[in-house]
């Protein structure tokens, strides 16, 4: 089984309980567990999700209650386009999707992840809104350049590199 470690924000939003939170540690995968923000950009609710060990990361913007209630279901549908729009071979993609197919969810616990979340909400409002709007075309370019950004908890390399060495992925 595998986490996604939700905000107590977006805990509140998917009408999480203490109860419902998962106690157990990730099994093991390459990626591991990710964290999930609920921030607002133009207003607009969007689920940001950052993973543990690569900071590797992407942005469901505008999604609807019924979309975070569903978290899982969201996080793996844009996780596989993300990978997709990176040139991930559809081998590894189905590896990487592969480990999520038991999923929990639990508090945060990383407060290095939670650091960078920040900061990449951050550039995510600023580059959003500098596009036009949440429903820019250039969303999907946006989270390309954040995961071609150098980041400092994971000694300034890229997040998309971090992903591919633990894949075997030439960079």
């Amino acid at each position: 089984m595998q986490l996604i470690k939700c905000t107590k924000k977006l805990q509140k939003e998917m009408g999480l309980k203490k109860g419902d939170l998962s106690e157990s540690c990730s099994s093991f995968s390459f990626l591991g567990s990710w964290h999930a923000n609920l921030i607002y950009i133009d207003r607009r609710k969007c689920i940001l999700f950052v993973n543990d060990k690569t900071l590797f990361n992407f942005l469901a913007p505008d999604v609807r209650k019924a979309e975070i209630t569903d978290l899982g279901k969201l996080f793996l549908s844009y996780l596989t386009c993300v990978l997709a729009s990176e040139n991930i071979e559809d081998s590894v993609i189905d590896k990487v999707l592969s480990e999520y197919r038991d999923l929990a969810f639990s508090g945060t616990s990383n407060k290095s992840v939670l650091g960078s979340m920040n900061d990449l909400a951050f550039h995510y409002k600023h580059l959003i809104l500098d596009s036009g709007s949440i429903h820019s075309a250039d969303v999907p370019d946006i989270i390309h350049k954040l995961n071609h950004m150098p980041m400092g908890a994971i000694e300034y390399k890229y997040a998309i590199d971090a992903l591919k060495v633990l894949y075997g992925i030439k960079t």
